[in-house]
């Protein structure tokens, strides 16, 4: 029962007990008004999983010596005084929306840890030695999101994708993306598979022609009698939930969300036909139906390098980031930022992306990784960049400031700990609550930071 939760027909309509992170999940009574669902706060997690430069791309020192400062120059925004990367000139258009939030910083230098530690804002509990989840996992934010808010119209209150974050080669998935200690039936909804193919289709979401609503209900019915007749309850109660939450969500036809062949050409368009813009395509179709945490997970076709995997730029780090990386960031964020605008949604959706550290002030300066070569960076956790956007975020700011050399934090310090409580406040959980451990019994707070409050 443990392991990502997926939507699979199998699961869904013939008896898999595969669905447990599902158990968390009840379904709303009926769908809300437009108006009802547009005043709920919600949240996209945009991870840029690897990595990304800071100081190549929004906190740009132009003065600085040559091997800080790199081959790319800064231009400006449609905010006077605020100048990023010449390479993201759709993001400069909708600067006036987005906050730049210079002032990151950890301690963890280390791919898979590191992760962890935003993904759930916690230090990671071992050694930074394995990149693999445990059953030790500090829960993700998307669990406790999962756990503490309320499921709307039969989706689910969070969901991931497209994938869970894995190195190549790797058994397991990377640390603290799931339930972890607190316990894997409160795994995300996690829509996994090609969403950038021009025919994706969520497996299971919607009923097929050899199964009628009818024979549908009946089914049901079978389920309902073998419950009301058990005594041992746990396995079979467990089951029991998660087919009912899958009968009610598709009862509500909410497999039409998932369906992005309903979206006009010119707006997939917009976005681009990669699987990153896709997928933002897919988190705006999920918040507009009230979904209240939508994480992406960064996608592109440098996934299966071990060396220079995604964001990761320790060799040729400006002709990544210029051919590849900059133009899939720039046409999917600023079309997506556009999208909720327009559609009166970025007044109540937080927009977060941000990766689990930035790189190194100098070129070619070893920190972590001997891959690291004269034309890239290695991984830098004491000062990096988040964007956020809407959720009540003033736009056209810049928060927090770094040194000269874009090496450290100067001025208002931000930890993956004060990011937590901050999405977890703008989505109106009590971040100071407590659950219990089930590895060690404990009860823990949901995040041991502080919500920001001076970004409005």
């Amino acid at each position: 029962m443990n392991g990502p939760l997926s939507l699979d027909r199998r699961d869904f309509l013939g008896g898999g007990l595969g669905f447990a992170g599902l158990s968390a999940l009840r379904a709303a009574p009926a769908s809300s008004p437009d108006a009802a669902k547009r005043r709920r706060n919600r949240c996209v997690f945009l991870f840029l999983f690897g990595g990304p430069s800071h100081i190549d791309l929004w906190d740009m020192k132009p003065s600085a010596p040559d091997l800080v400062r790199g081959e790319f120059r800064p231009t400006a925004t449609n905010v006077p005084g605020i100048r990023i990367c010449q390479h993201l000139p759709r993001l400069g258009r909708v600067m006036d929306k987005v906050c730049l939030l210079r002032s990151m910083t950890h301690r963890m230098n280390v791919h898979g840890p590191a992760c962890s530690e935003v993904f759930s804002g916690r230090p990671y509990f071992g050694p930074p030695t394995t990149d693999q989840a445990t059953r030790e996992d500090w829960p993700a934010l998307s669990s406790l999101v999962m756990r503490y808010d309320k499921a709307r119209a039969g989706l689910p209150p969070s969901a991931v994708l497209p994938w869970y974050l894995q190195f190549p080669g790797q058994g397991k998935r990377i640390a603290g993306q799931s339930g972890g200690r607190m316990g894997e039936r409160f795994n995300a909804f996690l829509m996994q598979g090609d969403i950038g193919s021009a025919d994706f289709e969520m497996p299971g979401s919607k009923l097929s022609i050899d199964v009628p609503a009818g024979r549908l209900r009946g089914r049901r019915d079978l389920i309902e009698r073998l419950q009301s007749r058990s005594s041992t309850g746990l396995a079979l109660e467990s089951f029991d939930a998660n087919a009912r939450t899958a009968y009610e969500l598709l009862d509500k036809q909410a497999g039409d969300v998932f369906d992005l062949q309903r979206e006009p050409d010119a707006v997939r368009d917009r976005y681009g036909r990669t699987t990153v813009g896709q997928s933002l395509l897919m988190a705006r179709r999920l918040v507009e139906e009230g979904v209240g945490l939508v994480t992406v997970n960064w996608q592109d076709e440098t996934k299966i390098d071990g060396t220079n995997t995604c964001w990761d730029t320790h060799q040729d780090n400006f002709a990544k980031l210029k051919n590849l990386l900059c133009p899939i960031f720039d046409q999917a964020y600023s079309a997506f930022i556009e999208d909720l605008h327009q559609r009166g949604l970025l007044e109540t959706t937080l927009v977060v992306a941000v990766g689990e550290f930035g790189r190194t002030p100098k070129l070619g300066q070893f920190s972590q990784s001997a891959n690291t070569k004269k034309s890239g960076r290695d991984h830098w956790p004491h000062a990096f960049t988040a964007l956020l956007a809407g959720g009540g975020v003033r736009g056209g700011q810049v928060y927090g400031e770094t040194t000269s050399d874009g090496g450290y934090v100067k001025d208002k310090p931000v930890t993956p700990a004060d990011l937590t409580a901050t999405i977890l406040h703008h989505l109106g959980i009590d971040y100071t609550q407590r659950y219990e451990d089930e590895f060690q019994h404990l009860r823990n707070r949901l995040s041991e930071g502080r919500a920001i409050q001076d970004l409005k």
